[in-house]
């Protein structure tokens, strides 16, 4: 069902991407429970993206892309995470595999696929996985001959082009390159198994005897932890704007089964025998808890979008980025996560409780919004971004940067 009254629209006026994108979230809405509940690959919604021209959102003007700030795509990966977490993520990803490729040194190659994405509306998936030595290559000719595996590889089912990372077997250090997705010896092994995010694609690539070209490869050789602290800040960012893309799909997915719980509330749920009222609506607990969960959940849909404006800011400066920007954008990044996380968390459990037993069924699919969140939120827990924001905050310096942070 297409959201029609949204209390927490508060995307800036006259921006027609968002409009593309609000129009967008309508459509995945249709079929978005049966999609859950089935898993495997969103291709005509990845299509529509395509069709939409959304898949070159945020590449600079000078390559064919629209020159749109970070803040608007993550507003989008939010407005599809109140119907579809697993959309708000791949959309997100796409543009952490996209943009991504600017900090790997080469320049001129990047140039080049940006241009073809630009054009083609390519969809980006990664095989880069920053902890798993699982996959390894060994020098052949130009390039590289890459054997083994990388797990948890989100798009990388629906991808025209893959980002990847893997190991040199003989100095152990990091290389990186972006290749076809169908490239002879690649198996796109689409097995995620997950509880939520079913649509992600977030499962094992396989790699046997793939041969990566020399002019494919991105940059030098770096150590295996390429987002250490002596990096310039502005090849750090990574880690911030994939952080970004997780927190907002938290904070979508709290939006969304809200304003799910919400409709059926209005429209379906039964009083209590006990209440003594006639509308389930006109319960003053029930109105009480809504009015707690609406706030919490504006409360963390404001500190996201502070950490927006932080992200913007630090992605514009480019290389005149300094330490201590980026460390004021990492702290707005990591408390808007915390937050972010344990609203929806909390939300997306306690809609039951105010729907009734009636909605815990398949056919409602509200159960989707806490799966989703509860997976996502693994992916960096809690603890250590609050330890980061507690350590700032006693006067023991910014997060240094790292693959999380």
């Amino acid at each position: 069902m297409a959201i029609t009254t949204d209390p927490f629209d508060t995307h800036p006026a006259g921006n027609p991407w968002l409009a593309r994108g609000q129009a967008l979230r309508d459509r995945f809405a249709e079929d978005a429970i049966a999609r859950d509940q089935a898993g495997g690959r969103p291709a005509a919604q990845i299509g529509w993206l395509k069709d939409e021209k959304l898949l070159a959102l945020l590449l600079p003007t000078a390559v064919g892309g629209q020159g749109e700030p970070w803040s608007t795509g993550l507003r989008i990966v939010r407005t599809f995470a109140q119907v579809d977490g697993s959309l708000g993520h791949l959309f997100g990803y796409h543009y952490n595999a996209l943009l991504g490729l600017g900090a790997r040194g080469a320049p001129a190659r990047v140039q080049e696929l940006w241009r073809e994405t630009a054009v083609r509306q390519w969809f980006w998936g990664n095989t880069a996985n920053s902890f798993s030595r699982s996959l390894f290559g060994r020098a052949d000719g130009d390039g590289f001959v890459l054997d083994g595996y990388r797990p948890f590889t989100s798009g990388s089912h629906v991808a025209d082009y893959l980002s990847i990372a893997w190991e040199d077997a003989q100095t152990d250090e990091r290389r990186f390159a972006a290749i076809p997705a169908d490239r002879a010896g690649l198996t796109i092994e689409d097995d995620w198994d997950g509880i939520g995010q079913r649509q992600t694609g977030s499962g094992r690539v396989t790699y046997r005897g793939v041969r990566v070209h020399g002019h494919e490869v991105l940059g030098p050789p770096v150590p295996f932890n390429p987002a250490s602290s002596s990096a310039p800040p502005h090849r750090t960012l990574g880690a911030l704007t994939q952080q970004s893309v997780l927190l907002n799909v938290f904070v979508g997915s709290a939006q969304g089964a809200l304003l799910a719980a919400r409709a059926y509330t209005l429209n379906r749920s039964r009083p209590w025998v006990h209440s003594g009222v006639q509308r389930h609506q006109d319960d003053p607990w029930v109105q009480s808890q809504y009015g707690d969960l609406w706030t919490q959940t504006r409360a963390a849909a404001a500190l996201a979008d502070r950490a927006l404006a932080a992200l913007d800011h630090a992605w514009a400066r480019g290389e005149a980025l300094t330490a201590q920007e980026r460390g004021e954008a990492a702290v707005a990044v990591a408390a808007a996560n915390v937050l972010a996380g344990e609203v929806a968390l909390r939300v997306t459990g306690a809609i039951f409780e105010l729907t009734g037993a009636r909605s815990a069924t398949r056919e409602h699919g509200l159960d989707r919004f806490w799966r989703n969140v509860r997976i996502h939120t693994l992916h960096n827990p809690a603890e250590y971004k609050t330890r980061n924001v507690g350590r700032w905050q006693l006067g023991e310096g910014y997060p240094a940067p790292g693959v999380f942070q």
